[in-house]
């Protein structure tokens, strides 16, 4: 398969200097499966944000495996333009082969090294809930290097503080990560709740619709036992009297208390 090298000869824009210097220090965490093999090569013509971009002949791709923060999308579109377009690279499909918009599911490499994984760890990018992915421990890993480092979307912060229920309504409609301690677990009706409050109508919380549950902790969770731990949850951020995230996928519910 032949590889393509997009470098340009001309040196390289500041943030694509920033975003290639990722690529080399991530060889160590790829996987065997995520590699450019196998792929297909093709002409970036354009960027459309910070994981979707348009090839030369008209066809549109998402980068699947990754979710881009409101906050960090700026930075991300402007990472993958002074990366990739007008150049050549690989990509490899992912399943579903496309999304209901009809783009293009994709993992995209840059002589071999994976594109998401640089975007990822300069914190500009988190692995996506719900993707099958060849490259998600690598992803992981790549994250919490980048949370260590305070990069990126991590720089200030590293989570949307639970206990600020303005903050996280500010990312309302965005993907977003929230940490704090869970003040109760209740039922009612056909949903589970993650109190982080008192007040529902103003305070962080987290639904899990029963039929969901078995789903949930189906890697040895035990939400009753979630009461008084720190946790960091992963999801779309919605409105429904205070700030809330639904949970449908184990990799969003992460213990941080280190216990």
């Amino acid at each position: 398969m032949r590889r393509f090298s997009i470098s340009n000869g001309r040196g390289c824009a500041a943030v694509a200097c920033v975003f290639a210097a990722a690529l080399p220090s991530l060889a160590h965490a790829q996987d065997r499966g995520c590699t450019s093999q196998p792929a297909v090569a093709a002409t970036v013509k354009s960027v459309s944000d910070g994981r979707s971009f348009i090839l030369a002949d008209g066809r549109e791709v998402r980068l699947a495996a990754i979710e881009v923060p409101r906050a960090v999308t700026s930075a991300a579109t402007a990472a993958l333009t002074a990366r990739m377009a007008g150049r050549d690279v690989m990509l490899r499909p992912l399943d579903p082969a496309s999304d209901r918009y009809g783009r293009l599911n994709m993992l995209a490499f840059d002589s071999s090294a994976s594109l998401e994984m640089a975007l990822v760890a300069q914190g500009l990018a988190l692995p996506a809930l719900g993707t099958v992915s060849p490259c998600q421990a690598a992803l992981k890993a790549a994250e919490t290097a980048a949370r260590r480092g305070k990069l990126g979307l991590w720089a200030k912060t590293d989570t949307i503080r639970a206990d600020n229920p303005e903050a996280v309504l500010a990312g309302r409609g965005g993907f977003g990560v929230v940490e704090g301690k869970v003040l109760s677990v209740r039922e009612s009706g056909a949903t589970i709740y993650l109190n982080f409050g008192r007040r529902w109508t103003e305070d962080f919380t987290v639904t899990i619709l029963k039929r969901n549950e078995r789903k949930v902790t189906s890697g040895g969770l035990n939400l009753k036992q979630l009461e008084g731990r720190n946790v960091r949850i992963r999801g779309t951020i919605e409105e429904r009297g205070g700030p809330w995230i639904e949970v449908v996928d184990p990799a969003q519910i992460e213990l941080a208390d280190g216990r």
